[in-house]
């Protein structure tokens, strides 16, 4: 009688965690707030923000509500300050590591304003724009590092990333978030990417 090996089945390929721009373990809420990015647009610039409204109030759904243009303007004083500002974010994170997704990343998200970085400028038309659920200055919490951390790896195996820096370092004196309370060094241990991709100054030596 003869018998035969059985041929090893190949190893299963893992599923893309992208639908096109969008990342399917997100929540999705498509913002108006976007545009097509410019012809050949080279995709290598992850920016990282912070924002809470009211500012240091948590929990809300007041940054969704900014993003969808749908924010009742007269609930807090802090409001008029912003009213009738139109921004978004590709990505938001929440303080408990949740995902929402506002705008598709092969699109322009409209969240860094006027910005330049690696020597280019307009940083809205060639990055990813990633808002942490935070105070400017103030710390964030494991989950959101932990979050981030995976949605650059994912972005990285999509886009040619190749930078990663803060609306500090994009727009300096004119923004300052995330802040001094955001841990870089930490971020690259999540990751493991090279110090060459972090803002100069944001690393131990």
């Amino acid at each position: 009688m003869t018998t035969t090996t059985p041929t090893p089945s190949p190893e299963p390929t893992a599923p893309s965690p992208w639908a096109q721009g969008w990342h399917r373990s997100a929540r999705q809420m498509p913002s108006p707030n976007r545009g097509p990015r410019p012809g050949q647009a080279h995709i290598d610039l992850i920016v990282v923000h912070s924002i809470s409204l009211p500012p240091g109030q948590y929990g809300r759904q007041a940054v969704q509500d900014l993003f969808m243009n749908r924010l009742d303007w007269d609930a807090h004083p802090y409001y008029q300050g912003i009213r009738g500002l139109q921004v978004s974010a590709h990505f938001f994170i929440e303080r408990d590591g949740t995902v929402w997704q506002f705008v598709d990343c092969d699109q322009r998200a409209w969240h860094a304003g006027v910005s330049a970085y690696r020597g280019r400028s307009q940083c809205n038309d060639d990055s990813v724009g990633i808002e942490l659920e935070g105070l400017e200055g103030a710390t964030f919490e494991p989950a959101q590092y932990d979050a981030l951390a995976r949605l650059c790896t994912d972005l990285a195996q999509r886009y040619p990333i190749a930078h990663i820096a803060g609306h500090e370092h994009i727009a300096p004196g004119r923004k300052a978030d995330p802040g001094p309370g955001f841990r870089w060094p930490h971020l690259q241990h999540l990751l493991g990417w090279d110090a060459r991709c972090f803002p100069a100054g944001t690393l131990p030596d």
